[in-house]
């Protein structure tokens, strides 16, 4: 789900659901008869739920829906949630959830520990062409559970009007933390600031990764949040505030960093790609570049954003569900819903096609091969919102302590 959405409701897809009883389970609301794989196998009709970002998303999926319906004589509809969170939380506690749908990083374990998901990863056709770090994200208890849609990462967004006027030119594009520090005093003026980003882990945890740490490990089955490079990355944030050169965008009047860039309360942030279509709905004169963020003391890093296509364990139709998620998630699809709603193609074979059609956007591609994952853990989702609440006030506070408080709460999910 990408678009024009404030970076909590990107990066915090499912807040909402994480902290609902996850209480369905793989019983089975109608039964279907085995299929190859030990999939069901029916002539339900397949119904997709999606959370959609707006009009252009909700047409795109919904003709790829009918498209492959009418290919494969399987009849299958989208429904349109307000409130997926919350929808397929009461489907799953109903037994009656939709068969295929969009599904967080963050809700994954709670449904899959609780037998409400089908663990069809292996059984794709396409399974090898997802990147990895994909892959890992959606992988729980050694399961590869769902395909990924689609995903974003963070980068370094800037205003080029402002940093011409500032007199700087591509070779001094930021490629490490002093001279992100330098390029943001240089472009902070009276009328803005250099560098205004949210003040939450789901931005400020970019630099975490470039310090070469995380809140968790890679299988979010360690908490890693009191460490010395989380530290690190922390006091650099407060480096930068105390020059001058940063502040978080509530202290500009902004939502989000999309908003700062798009008012010219500031001269760069740092943002998914999906703050590419709010700058062309809400912006368009703004003009704007994508650069990658600087390296730290840990080498490249920042965070990637994703959603998966789960299938319901209760699905009477599984083996249709994932011929149709094979095709949502096949080359042709993915590059079209790129050109039509934006979001970037979870698979390696798109790439090259991808990077052609939008090369002022590469540098988003460029972090796949590095990019680390937000939290998975069951429960993880509210343990970062509190996390959130301390880091809103970094400038006066220390961020080892902010780091300690939230390590217990961590650790207490990795049990």
């Amino acid at each position: 789900m990408q678009g024009s959405i404030p970076s909590k409701l990107i990066a915090g897809a499912a807040v909402i659901a994480v902290s609902l009883a996850l209480s369905g389970c793989g019983s089975g609301f109608s039964q279907g008869t085995p299929a190859a794989g030990g999939l069901t196998s029916s002539d339900s009709e397949l119904t997709v739920m999606i959370g959609s970002s707006g009009e252009a998303e909700t047409k795109s999926v919904k003709e790829a829906v009918a498209g492959w319906s009418t290919a494969s004589g399987t009849a299958a509809s989208v429904v349109t949630a307000s409130n997926i969170s919350q929808q397929l939380s009461q489907g799953f506690a109903a037994k009656k959830p939709a068969d295929v749908f969009y599904l967080s990083t963050a809700a994954l374990a709670g449904y899959a520990s609780n037998g409400s998901l089908l663990a069809y990863g292996d059984q794709l056709a396409n399974k090898d062409d997802f990147y990895p770090s994909l892959v890992k994200t959606f992988t729980y208890d050694g399961k590869f559970y769902c395909a990924p849609k689609d995903f974003s990462t963070l980068q370094l967004i800037i205003n080029a009007d402002m940093w011409k006027q500032a007199g700087l030119s591509d070779s001094d594009l930021p490629k490490t933390w002093d001279q992100l520090e330098s390029v943001s005093r240089k472009l902070t003026t009276t009328e803005h600031i250099g560098l205004g980003i949210s003040g939450e882990y789901e931005r400020l945890g970019s630099f975490m990764t470039q310090a070469g740490g995380n809140l968790m490990n890679e299988g979010s089955t360690e908490a890693t949040t009191d460490t010395d490079a989380n530290a690190n990355a922390l006091n650099y944030v407060k480096r930068l505030q105390a020059s001058g050169g940063l502040k978080f965008t509530k202290d500009l009047g902004a939502g989000w960093g999309g908003e700062a860039l798009g008012k010219g309360l500031a001269a760069m942030t740092i943002e998914g790609n999906w703050i590419t279509g709010a700058m062309k709905a809400d912006y368009p004169n703004v003009n704007f570049k994508v650069a990658e963020l600087p390296s730290g003391p840990g080498g490249k890093g920042t965070l990637q954003f994703t959603n998966c296509w789960g299938i319901a364990a209760d699905s009477p139709n599984q083996a249709a569900a994932l011929k149709l998620v094979e095709h949502l998630t096949g080359k042709n699809q993915q590059l079209a819903f790129a050109k039509e709603f934006g979001p970037m193609p979870s698979i390696k074979s798109a790439a090259s096609e991808w990077t052609a059609e939008n090369p002022e956007l590469v540098p988003f591609l460029a972090a796949a091969d590095y990019a680390k994952g937000v939290p998975a853990a069951k429960g993880s989702a509210d343990v970062v919102t509190e996390l959130n609440s301390k880091l809103e006030t970094l400038a006066t506070s220390d961020p080892r302590a902010i780091l300690a408080a939230s390590q217990k709460n961590f650790e207490a999910l990795a049990r």
